[in-house]
């Protein structure tokens, strides 16, 4: 397995090389809904064809629609309303969707530059709920959890700050995100208390390759993305510097020119499974699929 998430990983790097073509002579300026939707994520849907130790899968969905509430497309100030569903459904008989995750949240951005421009920072705070909507006992009378019926419950707040800025060498818009995760006590089911992470560091760089014909192609063709979270509190008795508290995804995104709205995505993760209940598995994947990537620069 390790070998090929290695291989995987180089084959990833190498293509990344079109990335050093020749400048473009226009610099983007980025507004405020470009720089929430890159920090919101994308929508996906995966093929049945994961590599690794998840349950077998005809697909994973994730639906994240944005609502921009804002004056105006100049504003400093934006809020984001997004009610994001996540969906596996699984290679058994009847072909299951067993217990979705239903993660609304509402997120503020706001610029703490005067001007829009691709050098910027923002500072954002979120809210946000995460349930799988059963009502069943959490524990099986065997002591596992019930993934199955079991009630997963949690809400918490982010804040952060996102920095922005033109890569001159690779032709890209660059993001770069750090932001604490909090879960307040009693904010959550109780049952989760000691195996659930409370607390988190989450880090996102990523990169968008913009095209020669910027002018007339406002959209990245490639982009790239290395997510890190570290997980920090009790949980499940493991030492302060176990790399089990540690979360990985690294993301290759392409956008053929055939293709109006959505394009092809690679995918290698790696940490505590992000999947409402299901959180107690630790999974290693690599998986394909498809992504709308609707940022236009």
């Amino acid at each position: 397995m390790l070998k090929k998430f290695v291989i995987l990983i180089f084959f990833i790097f190498s293509i990344s090389r079109v990335f050093a073509q020749d400048s473009i002579k226009v610099i983007p300026k980025i507004n405020m809904a470009t720089i929430a939707q890159e920090n919101s994520g994308n929508s996906y849907i995966t093929f049945p064809t994961d590599i690794g130790n998840i349950e077998p899968l005809w697909f994973e969905g994730n639906i994240i629609p944005n609502f921009n509430i804002r004056a105006s497309k100049d504003s400093r100030l934006i809020g984001v309303l997004t009610p994001q569903i996540i969906i596996r459904m699984y290679q058994y008989e009847s072909f299951p969707v067993q217990t979705p995750s239903y993660i609304p949240q509402l997120t503020v951005y706001y610029s703490l530059n005067s001007k829009q421009a691709v050098k910027s920072f923002s500072a954002f705070g979120k809210i946000a709920h995460h349930s799988n909507g059963q009502d069943g006992a959490f524990y099986l009378d065997d002591g596992e959890i019930n993934t199955k019926t079991g009630s997963f419950a949690t809400n918490y707040f982010e804040l952060g700050i996102v920095r922005t800025k033109f890569n001159e060498r690779f032709n890209a818009v660059q993001f770069f995100s750090t932001s604490m995760e909090v879960h307040p006590k009693g904010f959550s089911i109780e049952e989760l208390d000691g195996i659930y992470s409370k607390y988190r560091w989450n880090n996102v760089l990523s990169f968008f390759k913009l095209p020669n014909d910027y002018k007339d192609n406002k959209r990245a063709s490639i982009s790239l993305k290395g997510e890190l979270t570290w997980m920090f509190g009790e949980l499940n008795d493991w030492e302060a510097l176990s790399l089990n508290r540690l979360n990985l995804k690294f993301t290759f995104y392409y956008h053929p020119k055939f293709l109006e709205d959505i394009g092809f995505f690679a995918q290698i993760y790696h940490g505590m499974d992000y999947y409402n209940i299901y959180f107690n598995h630790q999974i290693s994947v690599i998986r394909f699929g498809i992504m709308t990537e609707k940022l236009r620069f």
